[in-house]
């Protein structure tokens, strides 16, 4: 089950990096997802960043205090979360940050928090992958209009839309896919759309 994620989420990143990014993964964990990105595409750079640095990373990961991106404006050209945003306090304001290092715009991977019961099974699933870790639980997770609120807040444009993600097989699947993961490529407002 953690192979077919890793490869499904690494294989979601890589359609979304223009060639030859310079990229921040914030929230990286151990670097897993990144280190796939760049076996599939080694044209890109990756540096991690994460409040919890792990003593064995697969990539270079810097620590940091889950407000403040310790990077000058415009440092890469894209930052990405995967499945970061609902373990923060106020995701508007870390997607702010993030709009501020990056050039081209955001990958953002998260759930979708509309539909009958939703939240309970998102707990679930954030409990059992993130408690043993140590990692922070405030199960924020948003609605899709919540969420557009947040990427409007921070001059964030949806670019693309990938809801049909297929991480979990049958029948696994059936609880844990239904419509409630997404990956949104953004961009700035005012950014030409290629």
């Amino acid at each position: 089950m953690w192979d077919r994620r890793v490869d499904v989420l690494a294989g979601a990143v890589v359609a979304a990096l223009p060639e030859g990014a310079k990229v921040l993964d914030v929230g990286c964990g151990d670097g897993t997802i990144s280190a796939e990105v760049l076996s599939r595409r080694p044209d890109v750079q990756v540096t991690g960043l994460d409040v919890l640095v792990r003593p064995d990373t697969k990539i270079p990961v810097t620590g940091y205090d889950g407000r403040r991106i310790p990077f000058e404006d415009d440092d890469f050209d894209v930052v990405v979360f995967v499945d970061v945003l609902h373990h923060t306090e106020d995701p508007v304001a870390v997607l702010r940050e993030a709009a501020r290092v990056a050039k081209s715009g955001l990958v953002v991977k998260d759930h979708l928090a509309d539909g009958l019961f939703a939240r309970p099974t998102l707990r679930v699933m954030d409990w059992v992958g993130n408690a043993s870790f140590g990692v922070a639980l405030p199960y924020n997770y948003l609605t899709r209009s919540q969420w557009n609120e947040a990427f409007a807040a921070c001059d964030l444009t949806i670019a693309t839309a990938n809801e049909d993600l297929k991480l979990y097989a049958r029948p696994l699947s059936w609880v844990f896919d239904r419509d409630l993961h997404v990956v949104w490529r953004l961009t700035p407002a005012d950014h030409e759309h290629g």
